[in-house]
């Protein structure tokens, strides 16, 4: 939900202040052509950027039309009819709309084609975004009429803002085209303006705060003016403006501080990835297995443990009972054959994969296929205990990355050293040796079987 509510404000912020500033002179606009040509802008412009892609010269042909469109209504604001304006609303919306059409994300409103409760809170976030950027259109538009001398100023900050992400896209489409040299400078540029959408957030916020801060000497104002005012329907008159200044200035912040508060939420919290939970460390008994009680494990929820190789490769795994009735494990590697090791988080009743987001069905767990995790074989499990032999769980040691540092021997002259800073290794037998030096290295593969006796040669 954050997501959507967070980038429909980044695409259209600056668009909302600009028809709030188009409006801020002359007469107040009527509701219905108004609102008929924004859905009427919205509409084309999604239609254009979800179905209209083309090639690269099409691409920057529409880019740089947007530029001098952008110029035109700049030079129109000297003198534009009432009902031009509806129309030039309609374009400033058209094309914010294009561009939010292009975000392939607008696809994840819903994983399904049925009405759930993803696609209604979804919706919702859009129907707020825009909720909050009507109102900030409308408070940029009161405040700059009362404002007057703001109103320049103001609309080439905004249009600054337009023209950053327009700039970068017509210069990355010349050096695709090969038209401009692919310069360091201009990359980082180009990196700059396209990748920073949180930054008309912040600016949109700004421009709110600080036209609500320009907003106190008229408050001021009306403080003094309530003072001064002896007759009674003269002060009446001047404490109904002042509550309605008090009002304006009100809003005008808690505006901009849902929208902080909004791309905060999304920074710090909604668009930071699962956290997985703590893996519980768990070692071999004397027969060479892992021993887990039963009792610990049959709740439902998702117990993830950890085992250290000899090399030092942990290797996670997860237990979930799939049916609250009745045991039945699921026993896999906390890993996807398609998406890694980033693991699974639990959430609710549904387990998750961190990588891509796909809900698992839980009694599907255990079972090859999909975005499921890998199955771990030959477990077993009674009322009391389940057991994981080691074979089983070394089977796992490809499908993760993460190595601990572990104290290991030198078989050839027992000296002490770690994993991670042994230059020399070697497999065999079912383990991996390390060794202090090229020369134990070397006494080692020549016979083996003289230092580590009893192992068998693996296959």
């Amino acid at each position: 939900m954050s997501y959507f509510f967070v980038t429909t404000l980044q695409v259209f912020f600056c668009v909302a202040l600009l028809c709030g500033l188009l409006w801020s002179r002359g007469p107040c606009p009527a509701v219905r052509p108004l609102v008929w040509s924004s859905l009427g802008g919205l509409a084309a412009g999604l239609l254009c950027g979800l179905f209209f892609h083309g090639s690269q010269p099409a691409q920057l042909l529409l880019v740089c039309a947007e530029v001098l469109v952008s110029l035109l209504f700049l030079l129109s604001f000297w003198w534009v009819p009432h009902r031009v304006r509806y129309l030039l609303q309609g374009v400033l919306v058209l094309g914010a709309a294009r561009h939010w059409g292009l975000d392939p994300n607008l696809g994840g409103l819903t994983s399904t084609h049925v009405l759930n409760t993803d696609l209604l809170l979804n919706l919702t976030s859009l129907v707020l975004a825009f909720a909050v950027l009507s109102l900030a259109a409308v408070l940029c538009g009161m405040l700059v009429s009362r404002l007057r001398w703001l109103y320049w100023p103001l609309t080439l900050v905004v249009m600054v803002l337009i023209w950053l992400p327009l700039s970068g896209n017509v210069l990355l489409l010349l050096m695709k085209l090969q038209v401009v040299p692919l310069l360091k400078p201009l990359l980082s540029f180009v990196a700059r303006v396209t990748n920073n959408a949180e930054l008309y957030n912040w600016a949109g916020a700004g421009v709110l705060l600080l036209l609500a801060v320009c907003w106190l000497p008229a408050l001021s104002r009306r403080f003094r003016a309530v003072r001064l005012q002896q007759d009674p329907i003269a002060h009446r008159l001047a404490r109904a403006q002042r509550r309605n200044a008090i009002r304006l200035l009100l809003t005008t912040i808690a505006c901009a501080a849902v929208v902080v508060a909004g791309q905060l939420w999304w920074n710090l919290v909604a668009s930071q990835p699962p956290q997985l939970s703590q893996a519980q460390p768990v070692t071999l008994a004397s027969d060479g297995m892992v021993h887990l009680p039963v009792a610990q494990l049959r709740d439902g929820k998702l117990h993830r443990f950890v085992w250290v190789a000899d090399d030092g490769k942990a290797v996670r795994f997860f237990i979930i009972n799939r049916y609250p009735d009745k045991l039945r494990f699921g026993v896999v590697f906390d890993a996807c054959l398609l998406c890694g090791d980033q693991g699974y988080v639990m959430e609710g009743n549904q387990v998750i994969c961190v990588a891509c987001g796909v809900h698992i069905f839980i009694p599907s767990i255990g079972k090859a296929g999909g975005c499921n995790p890998v199955p771990i074989d030959n477990w077993r499990n009674d009322e009391k205990e389940l057991t994981i032999p080691r074979d089983a769980l070394a089977a796992g040691v490809n499908y993760f990355s993460t190595v601990m540092t572990i104290s290991v021997t030198d078989p050839v002259d027992k000296t002490t050293l770690t994993n991670t800073s042994a230059e020399y290794k070697y497999s065999w037998g079912g383990k991996t040796w390390f060794f202090a030096s090229e020369a134990n290295y070397n006494r080692f593969r020549s016979a083996p079987e003289q230092f580590a006796p009893g192992l068998a040669k693996e296959e």
